[in-house]
């Protein structure tokens, strides 16, 4: 009763309508068999997967759709998703990079594991990426940890460790770019969404099959998983927000899913970016830098000038 037939249906009306579905059903249901239908491709699924017949399956688009039948599966689950603890570049605002988490950050760590360990969380697995700031943030957690490279963040190519001012000044028509198609763009040596898209394909078809598990990964990463339990349009990918400091429960039944953000109260810097209005290459740098969030200057930010507003703003 969890099919996207019956969102907007009472329960009784929606009961009595699958039942006449099931009887026509039964009677146009003719049996499949490989003895009998040696010309056709088939997949036969019975009971969510107890039982699967693959029958003549060949070429890529018949293997891709075998891989996504056999694996998906409709039963309820709870999964458990959160970025990092804020790092070293987040307060800065450089994008990539392998750094280290802030103080504040360690301190989400710590209020994470104390969440999820009060949860009791029967049998919780936690994977990560291999970069540190996500092993450090759920090092505190009791439970197995496994670090995936599927998981790393999207690789920013020769814009690794660079903020958003300095990737418009040192290659403006590569930010023009990307703020024309952000799903398809790659970065000089690095990678686009689509490309993060093509290795998470692994770590979402075990999502399928898991229970109680949490991923604690990064933003890009994140969006695509998010997108994809969420049935997004691609385009809708790279603009998903995933704050930082944030524990995202997904409920799932059957062909829905419920999204519970669970804020934790440690403060960080905001890392979202929309899209700018102009994405002309021959756009100003202030039109460029319109949307970029604020950032710090210096890891010491509550040293300087005694103040805790950041030193960058863009507005």
């Amino acid at each position: 009763m969890n099919s996207p037939d019956y969102k907007d249906m009472a329960m009784e009306k929606a009961l009595d309508d699958f039942e006449q579905k099931v009887q026509h059903y039964m009677e146009q249901y003719e049996t499949m068999s490989s003895s009998q239908d040696k010309l056709y491709s088939f997949l036969k699924i019975l009971n969510q997967g107890e039982d699967i017949t693959s029958h003549k399956v060949r070429g890529h688009l018949e293997t891709k759709v075998q891989t996504f039948l056999t694996n998906f599966s409709p039963t309820p689950k709870t999964l458990y998703f959160s970025r990092h603890g804020e790092s070293e570049n987040n307060v800065l605002g450089k994008i990539g990079g392998d750094a280290d988490l802030s103080p504040r950050g360690q301190q989400y760590g710590l209020s994470l594991a104390r969440h999820m360990n009060a949860q009791n969380i029967p049998n919780l697995h936690v994977w990560t990426s291999e970069l540190r700031r996500t092993k450090q943030t759920a090092e505190g957690i009791n439970a197995s940890i496994q670090h995936l490279a599927p998981l790393n963040e999207l690789d920013a190519g020769v814009c690794e460790g660079l903020t958003y001012e300095e990737m418009a000044d040192k290659y403006p028509q590569e930010f023009a770019w990307r703020d024309q198609d952000k799903l398809r763009y790659r970065y000089p040596w690095g990678e686009s969404y689509v490309d993060i898209m093509s290795r998470l394909e692994p770590v979402l078809l075990e999502l399928e099959h898991e229970e109680h598990v949490l991923v604690v990964s990064h933003q890009a990463i994140l969006r695509c998983v998010l997108g994809y339990f969420l049935n997004k349009k691609p385009e809708e990918l790279p603009y998903i927000n995933v704050p930082l400091h944030t524990i995202i429960k997904m409920t799932t039944e059957g062909y829905s899913c419920r999204l519970e953000f669970i804020k934790l109260p440690v403060e960080c810097v905001d890392t979202y970016r929309q899209q700018p209005k102009n994405c002309s290459t021959s756009r100003t740098s202030k039109d460029a830098l319109l949307t970029v969030p604020s950032h710090f200057e210096s890891l010491n930010f509550w040293q300087v000038n005694g103040t805790h507003r950041p030193l960058i703003e863009q507005h």
